[in-house]
């Protein structure tokens, strides 16, 4: 829908949700309301994973010996012998990313599961959120996630207003108020709201937390909608004993979707750091092999012709006439000879620390909310070591601190 060549659907001209007409709502294609954070399905996981291993300098490299391997005459070793521990490595990497990627379907379900109040059909029924669609009036109450992008209709408080907190938005805690429109304030009974036929027209789709322009047709008055009339999917409701409110956006096309963005692979500084080590080796090692490789030209251009009778040139499959053509040889041979300088264990040994080092987060007591008995969760392994790092301290000129709960 967004930024793709093709056939545009309606919803892509003009965003018109409406209350209270469910069929008139479906014709304009809104998207569901099941989110999904994980990298890999079961058809994509090989392809994807490897591709992505491949990006790494040292897997690269060992595939690349192992083609040289399979052309004969040349290499003296067999080809399972990189083959071997080339899989793996593979292996083992591959594990513990479909490990994280499982943790990652689990949140998913878990996210998509959740159950909240909606109307329908004149009374409120419990729905899942991934069956929540655009133009749902829901029903949200205090400490509640709410489940997408709603206008608020009416709520508990003087001034039709709420509070929520946006933390898992802007990391914040403070709480934030928003307002709904006092000309729906009066809206709160399941008999009013069922009446209720608001016109809502909104901006497409985008990922601006800060901004919103829309308006609503109600009773042949039109109600300008900006932000602070907004609750955004990822907002947690607070000090509110209730809220009715409208889904104008849902699943991915909601406004903390569309800034999370699709799960993309991610490299750490040692990461780098071990790509730059292999390639230093890697050149370092193609060093030795010309190094190699010329002094065997050398050899064969002089005491090696004597050795023709025991050790030929001309041998099946290839056919070499000069010691230039065999020092050529010699240097891809070299290539797989020296294929021990370049550690590729010792990715495997960064995944195996990686993984442990989630476990003990994972168990780590100290690390445990007490008040709301929520411990920590590494939701991946691939980035432990970035934990703590602090490259940058901006400080307000107050130099107040503060603590909120």
């Amino acid at each position: 829908m967004f930024g793709g060549k093709g056939k545009e659907s309606p919803c892509d001209q003009e965003w018109v949700v409406r209350a209270n007409q469910a069929e008139q709502n479906l014709l304009m294609g809104f998207g569901g309301n099941d989110i999904s954070t994980a990298k890999y399905s079961a058809l994509t996981f090989l392809p994807k994973n490897l591709f992505e291993q491949f990006q790494r300098v040292a897997n690269a490299y060992f595939l690349f010996l192992l083609v040289l391997q399979m052309i004969p005459g040349v290499t003296p070793l067999q080809w399972y012998t990189t083959a071997i521990p080339l899989v793996f490595v593979l292996g083992i990497t591959a594990v513990k990313d479909g490990f994280d990627d499982i943790k990652r379907h689990k949140s998913d379900r878990s996210v998509n599961n959740r159950p909240t109040n909606v109307l329908r059909e004149g009374r409120l029924v419990k729905v899942l959120w991934k069956n929540v669609v655009v133009g749902d009036i829901i029903r949200m109450e205090s400490n509640e996630f709410v489940a997408a992008d709603i206008a608020i209709i009416s709520t508990s408080e003087p001034h039709n207003a709420c509070y929520v907190e946006t933390a898992e938005l802007d990391g914040e805690t403070n709480l934030k108020m928003r307002d709904g429109l006092p000309d729906t304030a009066s809206l709160t009974s399941v008999e009013q709201l069922s009446s209720f036929n608001g016109v809502y027209k909104a901006e497409t789709p985008n990922n601006n937390l800060h901004k919103f322009e829309g308006q609503v047709a109600w009773n042949d008055q039109k109600y300008p909608l900006v932000m602070d009339r907004i609750v955004l999917r990822g907002c947690v409701m607070r000090n509110t004993a209730w809220m009715f409110g409208i889904v104008l956006y849902a699943g991915n096309e909601t406004k903390l979707m569309l800034n999370s963005g699709a799960a993309r692979f991610k490299r750490t500084q040692i990461d780098v750091l071990m790509n730059k080590m292999i390639i230093f080796i890697f050149c370092l090692d193609l060093g030795l092999c010309f190094f190699s490789a010329l002094m065997s030209g050398f050899w064969e251009a002089g005491p090696g012709e004597d050795f023709q009778i025991v050790l030929p040139w001309d041998v099946e499959p290839i056919h070499v006439t000069s010691a230039a053509q065999q020092a050529a040889l010699h240097f891809i041979t070299f290539i797989i000879l020296y294929n021990t300088l370049i550690p590729i264990s010792l990715y495997v040994s960064v995944e195996i620390i990686r993984m442990g080092q989630s476990w003990l987060i994972d168990w780590d007591v100290q690390m445990w909310d007490a008040t709301t008995d929520t411990p920590a969760v590494a939701r991946t392994t691939t980035l432990n070591e970035e934990l703590g790092q602090i490259e940058y301290i901006f400080s307000d000129k107050t130099g107040t601190l503060t603590l909120n709960k």
